[in-house]
């Protein structure tokens, strides 16, 4: 990983948590919705990072979230697997090394179907193992279940909009 790398992604990191915890976390539609777009840093970060990185960067991202919201550990044990399946998922739908063009997973390299599957796995690992942590119990199976959906699907359409707007397709 370069320094240049290293640079925007530290960057990166502080931005995703500042955001989420002062703007997007005060968004809660009907009890349904929550956005947690600061996933969006351990779906950028590079294809070369070490699992060992990969899950200490996660750990602190999530942990960095639980602090300012009280929530014990959730979003860090969320991460933590999201972070954990990330390279099987990548493996998983990836054809091959020619596949992963770039340094790091985005909508221009990839493509939209590639970087589509490999975004809404890993935000329904993240979403259902933070709601279902957080509720606790079987007795609201159906209403959990259809949180992670509905918040699954508003952070997707973050991470669309911000990769369309961040990394506009070349002519």
């Amino acid at each position: 990983m370069t320094s240049r790398t290293l640079f925007f992604n530290v960057i990166r990191f502080f931005f995703l948590v500042f955001l989420q915890v002062l703007i997007l976390n005060n968004i809660n539609l009907g009890g349904y919705i929550n956005p947690y777009f600061y996933i969006y840093f351990i779906l950028l970060l590079p294809f070369g990072a070490p699992r060992w990185l990969l899950l200490i960067s996660a750990f602190i991202l999530g942990l960095s979230i639980d602090i300012f919201t009280n929530t014990i550990g959730l979003n860090a044990a969320a991460c933590v697997v999201m972070a954990f399946f990330r390279p099987f998922v990548i493996s998983a739908i990836s054809t091959g090394p020619e596949s992963l063009i770039g340094d790091t997973p985005s909508l221009r390299n990839q493509g939209i179907k590639w970087f589509l599957y490999y975004s809404i796995i890993l935000v329904l690992i993240h979403h259902s193992v933070l709601f279902y942590l957080e509720i606790f119990r079987f007795s609201e199976f159906t209403v959990t279940f259809i949180r992670v959906l509905l918040s699954s699907a508003f952070t997707m359409v973050l991470v669309l909009i911000s990769e369309y707007l961040l990394y506009p397709r070349g002519k």
